[in-house]
Formats: structure tokens, C-alpha cells, sequence
């Protein structure tokens, strides 16, 4: 890829994606981290001389909508650039080009939600044309939007010298030694509700690795898979098959796979409803099962025992509902304590399990993108990636 290094800013506008998608109550920021992360990459940028226009998305707005409105995240940054401001246009219209035209060296600009565009998601050509006239080179720093081929993200990149910022260079460093260059042995943790939005990934990384440990709603998959009762818990009946063909695959590899031993159930998923813990393959029919039992935490806790390179991708239960969160947090505490290993973590819980547990400086990597850094482990690169590079 080509990195900020080729990019002389002396006197440039330069346009840089930034990924902003950030949670908002009340017109105000809840979490900064996205914005924090970015800051290094404006901040380089505008000390050698530039000028910012920035680009973001934010949520998943049909058209305008004030409440998708990036002006909060706008009054958040100038806390950290005093120089940044809201531009209320929409980044493709004649009046955002105009209010950029006059940005001085050091002056931020960050507009509308790309979003807002109908041609955005269509990675639509006169779309990235007109943010094209918005600056003389593009910086691509949204790594969570990396895996989409839109036009603030692809589109403009191909019309304008393009170059990857500091936060899409550390992502795509820290993700390419899992797979290029994992020091063994080499564990995955991953959970969340459906095999199928993971299948892509495991496949991939089944070669690999060593050990793999399976929690969260999908790990029922494979529990009935192998005949065990779960009664009412989610289990994607299309894909019993796959879970158990994984398995196979995973033995002829030597690969060891854990799956839970007990889980916490309920009769329903609300906070302070009585719970009850169960033999993973023996749960009684109006039970659902909502997260790992005291058992699999130290179980996964012992799997983990001696590893140097370790993934860790989706929740281990219902993560949001206390008390179904604890599991999710015993699996970010036993990664945290692991002594010399590398250790990412990617996907909105677990990065929020790390965050509440005050351990990010303990892991490695904590990856920005969920959604991105599977389908970068799947494949190899990214639409994003692939258009910065030669």
C-alpha cells in the first residue's frame, strides 16, 4: 500500500476518510475511540502543512436525517483539533466545495454523512467525482469501512493520488501476522449468534491454527450438531451439516476444538431474570442458553494457557444484558493476562468487553473494524486495501 510516507501534505487539501461511526445520545459522543484513533493521522497531516477535508458515515440513515447528523462528532473533535469544524453540506454538492475552497494550512473541515448521498453505497462514478474536486490527494483511515466498496471509500481513492493513514497501515500490519506470520502455538476465540456470519473466517483460519475455541449462540450449532439437546437456544438448523463437517476438518488438521461445557440459561433474556446453569449438551426444553458457565470460562482459561499468538471475535453470551456478559468478560481477562503473547481483538463486543475491563493496553491489536477484519482474515485484502495499492 502506498502510506503517508509517499505523501508530501505542504500545501495540499487533502481529503481523508475517517471512520466516525460512533454512538450518540443526546447530541453528544458516548465513546471517542474512533475519533482518538484517528488523530494521529490528521495530526501528521496538518503538521506537515495540509489542509483536512473529512469524510465519515454515521449509522445507517435512508436520505438526510438530522439524527445522523455529524455535527456532535464534529464539536467532540475540535476538542482535540481546535481547528476543526462542521461544514453542514452534504460532501458531494457545489456548497461543500465551496466552503473547502478557502481552508488554510492547518484548518479541518469535516462535512456532512456520506451517507446522506444516494449514491454512496452504489460506489456511484459522478458521486466520487464530485468529492474528488474536494482536495489534491485521499487518505484512506477508515479501516471499518475497508471491506466496502463505496464511493468515499473506493470510488474517490481511483480519481486521486490515494494513500493509506496511520490507524489503516496498523490494522492491516497487525491482521496480515495472523495470517501470514502467527507465532505458534495459535489460538481463536470466536462467538456471536450465527456460524454463518463466521464460516467465511473459520474456513480460512482452520489451517492455521491450533486450537479453537467456540462460544456465544453459535456454539449450539455445533453442540446439536453432535447430538446434544439445548432446548430453546438458537441453533441455525440449515447449518448442522457445515458445524459438522467443520469439525471433521478441524480434526483431520489436529486442530483442537473447544466448545462449552456448561452454559447459563433463562427462560428468557432480561436483566435480573433467574438463571440456572446446565450441561452444555443437556438443556432442559424451556431454557435458552444465554452465555458460558463457570466451567467453560476456566476451561477456555486453560485452553488459552501457553498460546503466543491469539484472535478473539464476537461474545460469549448476551453480551448487553447482564448478568449474560460475564463470560464475555472472563475470556477478555484470560487473553489480557497472557505473558509475551500477540494477542487482536476485532468485533463491537469484545472490543467493548476490553474497554469495560480497562485491559486495552494488555492486547496487542484491538481492531477497529469487526466486520473488517473478518473478511480481511477470510480473504487477504480488502476493496479498500486493494485500491491503495501499486
Amino acid at each position: 500500500m502506498r502510506t503517508l510516507k509517499d505523501l508530501d501534505p505542504r500545501g495540499k487539501r487533502v481529503l481523508v476518510r475517517v471512520d466516525y461511526n460512533v454512538p450518540i445520545q443526546g447530541g453528544v459522543v458516548q465513546d471517542e475511540t474512533r475519533i482518538l484513533e484517528s488523530l494521529p493521522t490528521l495530526r501528521h497531516l496538518l503538521e506537515g502543512g495540509g489542509s483536512l477535508v473529512l469524510l465519515s458515515h454515521l449509522g445507517r440513515p435512508k436520505g438526510p436525517d438530522p439524527k445522523y447528523s455529524l455535527a456532535p462528532v464534529a464539536e467532540a473533535l475540535a476538542r482535540h483539533i481546535p481547528k476543526a469544524r462542521f461544514v453542514p453540506h452534504s460532501p458531494g454538492s457545489d456548497e461543500a466545495l465551496e466552503a473547502v475552497k478557502g481552508l488554510a494550512p492547518g484548518e479541518v473541515a469535516l462535512l456532512e454523512n456520506v451517507r446522506f448521498e444516494p449514491g454512496e453505497e452504489k460506489n456511484d462514478p459522478e458521486l466520487s467525482r464530485r468529492y474528488a474536486r474536494l482536495g489534491e490527494a485521499f487518505v484512506l483511515d477508515a479501516f471499518g469501512s475497508a471491506h466496502r466498496a463505496h464511493a468515499s471509500v473506493v470510488g474517490v481513492a481511483r480519481l486521486l493520488p490515494a494513500y493509506a493513514g496511520f490507524l489503516m497501515e496498523k490494522e492491516v500490519k497487525a491482521l496480515s501476522r495472523l495470517l501470514h506470520d502467527p507465532e505458534k502455538p495459535y489460538a481463536v476465540v470466536i462467538g456471536g449468534a450465527k456460524v454463518s456470519d463466521k464460516i467465511g473466517v473459520l474456513e480460512s483460519l482452520l489451517p492455521k491454527v491450533d486450537r479453537l475455541l467456540i462460544g456465544g449462540a453459535m456454539a449450539f450449532t455445533f453442540i446439536k450438531a453432535l447430538g446434544g439437546e439445548v432446548g430453546k437456544s438458537l441453533v441455525e438448523e440449515d447449518r448442522l451439516d457445515l458445524a459438522r463437517d467443520l469439525l471433521a476438518r478441524a480434526e483431520a488438521l489436529g486442530v483442537k476444538v473447544y466448545l462449552p461445557a456448561d452454559v447459563v440459561a433463562a427462560e428468557k433474556i432480561e436483566p435480573g431474570v433467574p438463571t440456572q446453569v446446565f450441561p452444555a449438551d443437556a438443556i432442559p426444553t424451556p431454557y435458552v442458553g444465554l452465555d458460558i458457565g463457570p466451567r467453560t470460562r476456566e476451561l477456555f482459561r486453560e485452553a488459552l494457557r501457553g498460546v503466543r499468538t491469539a484472535f478473539w471475535n464476537g461474545p460469549m453470551g448476551v453480551f448487553e444484558v447482564p448478568p449474560f456478559d460475564e463470560g464475555t468478560l472472563a475470556v477478555g481477562r484470560a487473553l489480557a493476562d497472557l505473558e509475551g503473547a500477540f494477542t487482536v481483538v476485532g468485533g463491537g463486543d469484545s472490543v467493548a468487553a476490553v474497554n469495560r475491563l480497562g485491559l486495552k493496553d494488555r492486547f496487542g491489536h484491538v481492531s477497529t473494524g469487526g466486520g473488517a477484519s473478518l473478511e480481511y482474515l477470510e480473504k487477504g485484502t480488502l476493496p479498500g486495501i486493494e485500491v491503495l495499492e501499486g
